[in-house]
């Protein structure tokens, strides 16, 4: 059997898809696209900030942590999508009420790099203020929350 081929197109698709389902706050699609190796670096000097390596690292120390301290349902909003080769670059928005009542409504860049049809490498550009004034650092959160 002929492996499959993922070209710009494919992993476009992909994640228009996976994307369409966050934004009706539905996280698994998204958690289902990492790679078992993937990693996920936030920059910047925030208590979140650094290079998250292996999906269950991400899940444990980086998604559980976020989304335990959401009172409301996440939904995330894509703006645009960019494909080439196994890059693929999206602009959405996030939105989220926390358990303390603050507006987490975040602007993001994702730069993905795509192999075999899941997510390889994943960098986060957003607001590393709204960061640091709305969320707690990640050793506080409750770890009760659902993607």
């Amino acid at each position: 059997m002929t492996p499959a081929v993922y070209s710009a197109a494919t992993n476009k698709q992909l994640m228009q898809s996976v994307m369409a389902e966050l934004a009706k706050g539905n996280g698994q699609p998204f958690v289902a696209a990492m790679a078992d190796d993937f990693c996920w670096t936030i920059p910047g000097s925030t208590p979140w900030s650094r290079t998250y390596t292996g999906k269950q690292a991400v899940v444990s120390e980086l998604l559980k942590p976020l989304f335990a301290q959401f009172a409301t349902p996440y939904t995330n909003t894509l703006r645009r999508i960019i494909a080439e080769g196994d890059m693929v670059v999206m602009e959405c928005e996030g939105k989220v009420t926390t358990r303390a009542g603050k507006d987490y409504n975040n602007i993001y860049c994702y730069v993905c790099q795509m192999e075999g049809g899941k997510m390889k490498n994943l960098m986060e550009y957003l607001d590393t203020q709204l960061v640091a004034t709305a969320l707690e650092t990640p050793q506080l959160a409750d770890l009760t929350g659902s993607l």
